[in-house]
C-alpha cells in the first residue's frame, strides 16, 4: 500500500468547483471516477482545499491511498490519457502513509487577475476580472502591504462557512503589471472562505479611488464582512501551489 500524493492542474471555466457534488461536473468527481477506472479500485482522492466553481488551480494538491503497481514516474502520462482536457496530474509522488493533503499544508499561495481596460478581452473572458475603472498600481501595492502579517480576518470571510477560529498569517501580498493585466499573489498560511477573493475587492477600490488604504486596519477589525461587500469574481482566481514540509 502506498500513499500518493498528486499535484494537479485544472481549467475551472466547465467545473463546478473541487468537491464531489450528486449531477455536477466537479474536479473531485471526474479524478475519482477516473483514477478507479484506471486502477481497478476504488478511489476517493482528498484534496487540499476545495475551489469554487470556475477558480483555476495551477497547483492542487491532493492524496490517496493506493496497491498500483503503475511506478509514479509513468503515473501522470497513464492517467492523463483518460482524463478530460481541462484538467491533468502534473506530477505524482509516494509520501509518508501519515501524509494528508488537506491537514498538513504549511503555506498556499494563490493568484488573482485583473483586465484593466475600457474593453473586455474576449481571450480574459475565462482567466481574470475585467474592471473598467483605472486602477493605480501604486495604490493597490499600499493597500497589500495592510494585509501582510498575522491579522484577524473575520471580515473577509465569506457567511456560510463553518470556520471558528479566524485568525491567518500572510506572508507575502505583491502585484505586477504586463500591460493591462494586474497579478495579484498572496501567499500565507492558510485562507478563509472567499478570503483572496474580498482581499482583491477591497484591493481594487483603493487602486480606483474608491477607498482610502488607511481604511483597511479599521476593516479587518470589523466582525462582519468587510464592508465594502465586494467579492471579485471567481474566474480571475488561481490557486498557485500548496507548500508540505514533505
Amino acid at each position: 500500500m502506498k500513499n500518493i500524493k498528486l499535484t494537479i492542474e485544472y481549467d475551472g471555466t466547465d467545473f463546478c468547483g473541487w468537491q464531489k457534488q450528486i449531477g455536477l461536473r466537479t474536479v473531485e468527481g471526474v479524478l475519482n471516477e477516473t483514477l478507479t477506472k484506471v486502477l481497478n479500485e476504488e478511489v476517493e482522492v482528498i484534496g487540499s482545499g476545495r475551489t469554487d466553481s470556475k477558480v483555476h488551480a495551477l497547483g492542487q494538491v491532493a492524496n490517496f491511498k493506493s496497491d498500483t503497481p503503475i511506478s509514479l514516474d509513468r503515473f501522470p502520462r497513464a492517467v492523463n490519457s483518460y482524463l478530460p482536457p481541462d484538467v491533468a496530474i502534473i506530477s505524482a509522488e509516494e509520501v509518508p502513509m501519515d501524509f494528508h493533503a488537506r491537514y498538513d499544508p504549511k503555506r498556499k499561495t494563490y493568484l488573482y487577475k485583473v483586465q484593466n481596460g475600457s474593453v473586455c478581452r474576449p481571450v480574459y473572458r475565462n482567466y481574470a476580472y475585467h474592471y473598467y475603472r483605472r486602477l493605480d498600481e501604486e495604490k493597490m501595492r499600499q493597500a497589500l502591504g495592510m494585509f501582510v502579517g498575522e491579522h484577524d480576518f473575520k471580515a473577509f470571510m465569506s457567511s456560510g462557512s463553518p470556520i471558528k477560529k479566524t485568525v491567518r498569517t500572510i506572508y507575502k501580498a505583491e502585484i505586477s503589471r504586463e500591460k493591462d493585466l494586474f497579478v495579484i499573489e498572496v501567499e500565507g498560511n492558510g485562507f478563509l472562505y472567499n478570503m483572496v477573493r474580498r482581499i482583491v475587492g477591497v484591493v481594487l477600490e483603493v487602486g480606483s479611488g474608491r477607498l482610502d488604504a488607511g481604511e483597511i486596519p479599521e476593516i479587518l477589525k470589523e466582525k462582519e464582512n468587510c464592508r465594502t461587500r465586494r467579492l471579485a469574481p471567481p474566474q480571475g482566481l488561481y490557486l498557485k501551489n500548496v507548500e508540505y514540509e514533505v
